[in-house]
């Protein structure tokens, strides 16, 4: 069973609610945004499309013409579909289905199975990632030149949006991150009225979504139009960062590799500007670079920004793990990944008297100290596995202005 799910009401609002999504592993198998349906599957008799029939009231408020009416079972009928088969066991995929009980371990099984299939991409769903691309492209190329002192996050978040959608974007792929300065440290900050300085760094992470299909992009600025001194070797490493982890990027290789990849180019270069001392090897394994690098080099990316994203089991990560990786599992062609190093300047790590007494002896905290205003830098590709290799999907988004 793989229900679509119902609407969420918006709490103290009245009747609204918020835009609805259908689960995604319903919207991946019926391709279809719409409340209340179960697709069903029983494997001695295959697959039936239990669907909610158009309402008058939904013609009449949110719909308009009939045009594009649900075609299959009505959903009133499934539970005598189920009473028929009663006793047998029941995996509930998707949104839970009210009534049904569904087996745990069952369902865990088969939603490995779908994630593994879902991972590959067919040439509808790259399609569908191009022109996400496309938009998301048309949005940091019309931003970009706005940037200066004195304009706000908020302000850039709203000219970014707005070409996602002129170029061909139905929705936002996430909340678009706009980060300013110290901000840019803030791996998930939300826009807000701080305003730009000369001087100072803007990350931007965002991306439009066609028909469910996300392209997920960060870049970072120099607001002023150039990188000071230190902005720019922090920036040229994050740059070498990604094309080393994209550079491991093929079939076969395991992704714990390519965010080593990143993590020992990050290392290297940290010690070679004097904010690190030792060798790579060691700085990853003591995780000193994590303090600079506290996040996995990457997820899945498709449909949604989180696509099916996985640990394989056997592979669970320990609770305190640091950085945890969203993705553990060896890359087949077809997979869609985002490739995201950065290098960030966290104070409340870089101050935590715990990673100070483990790593005294790894940085040189009297230039550390100096650059905990810095903020941080961050740049994100979305990398398609080939037979061969692999292909930037948004490589035409320039990494600087």
């Amino acid at each position: 069973m793989i229900g679509a799910g119902e609407p969420v009401p918006v709490p103290g609002r009245g009747d609204r609610t918020y835009p609805f999504r259908s689960h995604s592993e319903y919207l991946y198998l019926t391709d279809r945004e719409r409340p209340g349906g179960v697709l069903a599957f029983d494997p001695r008799e295959g697959w039936v499309d239990f669907v909610a029939p158009v309402t008058l009231d939904e013609l009449l408020w949110e719909l308009g013409t009939p045009a594009g009416t649900e075609t299959g079972v009505p959903v009133a009928k499934l539970d005598a579909w189920l009473a028929q088969r009663g006793g047998r066991p029941i995996a509930n995929l998707g949104a839970p289905v009210n009534g049904v009980s569904s087996e745990p371990a069952l369902a865990s099984e088969l939603r490995a199975g779908l994630n593994h299939v879902r991972r590959q991409k067919d040439s509808l769903e790259l399609g569908r990632m191009r022109e996400a691309e496309k938009a998301t492209r048309a949005g940091f190329a019309a931003i970009v030149p706005l940037l200066g002192a004195g304009i706000t996050e908020r302000a850039v978040q709203i000219e970014l949006e707005a070409e996602f959608f002129r170029g061909g974007a139905d929705w936002l792929a996430f909340d678009s991150i706009v980060a300013a300065g110290s901000n840019s440290a803030v791996l998930h900050h939300m826009p807000a009225d701080q305003s730009l300085e000369d001087g100072k760094l803007v990350l931007i992470d965002a991306g439009a979504e066609y028909r469910g299909y996300a392209s997920d992009v960060t870049r970072t600025y120099p607001v002023s139009g150039r990188f000071t001194t230190e902005q720019a070797e922090i920036h040229q490493l994050v740059k070498d960062a990604t094309r080393a982890a994209i550079a491991r990027c093929s079939p076969g290789t395991e992704f714990r590799d390519v965010h080593r990849a990143a993590a020992l180019t990050i290392a290297a270069g940290l010690a070679d500007v004097g904010l690190l001392r030792g060798e790579a090897e060691t700085l990853v394994e003591r995780g000193a670079v994590s303090l600079f690098f506290p996040h996995g080099v990457g997820h899945m990316v498709g449909l949604g920004v989180r696509d099916a994203s996985e640990v394989l089991p056997g592979r669970e990560q320990g609770i305190d793990a640091f950085p945890r990786l969203r993705v553990d599992l060896p890359l087949l062609a077809r997979h869609v990944v985002t490739i995201e190093p950065g290098i960030y300047f966290v104070p409340a790590l870089l101050n935590d008297p715990e990673m100070r007494t483990r790593h005294r002896d790894a940085l040189r905290w009297d230039r550390v100290e100096r650059l905990l205003g810095f903020g941080g830098i961050r740049l994100e590709q979305n990398v398609h596995i080939t037979e061969d290799g692999a292909e930037v999907l948004t490589d035409d988004i320039p990494l600087a202005a």
